[in-house]
C-alpha cells in the first residue's frame, strides 16, 4: 500500500574513522551515529528512506566505511527503510564503491563519479556526486549536468529530491562560503522549471536554508560536530553538538525538520494525545 507522504530521514557529515580513532581528537563519531540510529528506531514511526549525503567516512579508511555498515544497515532493516548513499570530500571514491556499496572492479571504474537514481514509492531521490578527487570545494562536469536534465525530462509521481555535498548557495561563514559548489548558476539552469520539490545537502557543518531555481536548498545539521556560525570576527571555530533532519514530502509542500542529537536534560515528556487535549481546551475557551 502506498502511503499518503513519504519520510526521510537526512544524516550527513557522519566523519567516521578507524576504531579507536577519534575525530580532532575529541568526538567519537561511530558513537553519535549509532545513538541517532537508536534513537529514530526506537521513535517507532514509520521512515522510508535514509539518505546520508557525504562525508561518511573522515578519511576515506576502508574500515571506516565497514564501521558505519554495521549500524546503518541493521537500523534501515529494522525501520524497512531505502538506504541512499551519497559522496563527500572526505570520502574515497574506490572505498565508498567497495565497502558500501559492495562493488567490485570487473568492468566498473571505481574511481568514476557515484550518481544515482532511487525510487521511494513515487518519489523520485537523484544523487549527484559533487566531488573532485583531491579538491574540498564542490564540482558538477558537464556529462553529469547533461544526465540530469535527461533524468528530469521525465516527470516523477511525487516529483524530486536531489541529494548532493556540496550547498548550492552562499554562506555567512567565509571558509564555509569558500568550499560550497562552484558554478551554482550552471545547476540552477538545468534545475529550472523541473519537478525537483527540495535539495538536501550537508558539507557546512551546521544547519541553513536558501533556494536555487526557486527551489528550497536544506543545508542539514553534521552528525559529527558543528562549525560556529557567529564566532568572534576572524574566528573559525568548531564546537561539539550534532544532530539529523527529517523530511516529509506531503502533496503539497516539502516540510525539513532538523533534529537536535546531542544528549540533554528532558524538560517534559507526557503522552501526546494529553497535550492535543490541552491544545483544544485552550482553544475552546479562546471561542
Amino acid at each position: 500500500m502506498t502511503p499518503a507522504h513519504v519520510t526521510v530521514i537526512h544524516l550527513t557529515d557522519t566523519h567516521i574513522r578507524a576504531a579507536g580513532d577519534l575525530v580532532h581528537d575529541t568526538i567519537d563519531t561511530l558513537d553519535n551515529l549509532t545513538r541517532a540510529l537508536d534513537r529514530i528506531v526506537g521513535s517507532r514511526q514509520r521512515v522510508d528512506a535514509i539518505v546520508l549525503s557525504g562525508d561518511l567516512s573522515d578519511n576515506g579508511a576502508p574500515e571506516a566505511y565497514r564501521r558505519l555498515r554495521t549500524v546503518v544497515e541493521p537500523a534501515a532493516a529494522e525501520l524497512g527503510a531505502h538506504i541512499i548513499y551519497a559522496m563527500g570530500n572526505h570520502d574515497d571514491r574506490t572505498a565508498f564503491h567497495t565497502e558500501l556499496l559492495g562493488l567490485d572492479s570487473g568492468g566498473r571504474d571505481l574511481e568514476a563519479p557515484h550518481d544515482a537514481v532511487h525510487d521511494i514509492h513515487g518519489l523520485r531521490v537523484i544523487v549527484l556526486d559533487s566531488t573532485t578527487p583531491g579538491r574540498h570545494a564542490g564540482w558538477l562536469t558537464n556529462e553529469q549536468l547533461t544526465w540530469l536534465d535527461e533524468e528530469l525530462s521525465r516527470p516523477s509521481e511525487r516529483g524530486t529530491l536531489l541529494v548532493l555535498h556540496h550547498p548550492p548557495i552562499p554562506s555567512p561563514v567565509a571558509t564555509v562560503d569558500y568550499l560550497r559548489l562552484q558554478g551554482p548558476d550552471r545547476l540552477e539552469a538545468v534545475l529550472a522549471g523541473s519537478d525537483v520539490r527540495m535539495i538536501l545537502c550537508g558539507h557546512s557543518h551546521l544547519t541553513s536554508s536558501g533556494a536555487v531555481a526557486g527551489i528550497p536548498v536544506w543545508v542539514g545539521p553534521a552528525l559529527s560536530y558543528r562549525v560556529d556560525p557567529i564566532a568572534a570576527a576572524g574566528s573559525h571555530r568548531g564546537v561539539a553538538g550534532h544532530g539529523f533532519s527529517r523530511i516529509d514530502v506531503l502533496d503539497t509542500t516539502v516540510v525539513a525538520t532538523a533534529i537536535e542529537a546531542t544528549p540533554a536534560e528532558t524538560v517534559y515528556d507526557i503522552p501526546e494525545q494529553d497535550m492535543l487535549a490541552r491544545l483544544h481546551a485552550l482553544a475552546l475557551q479562546e471561542g
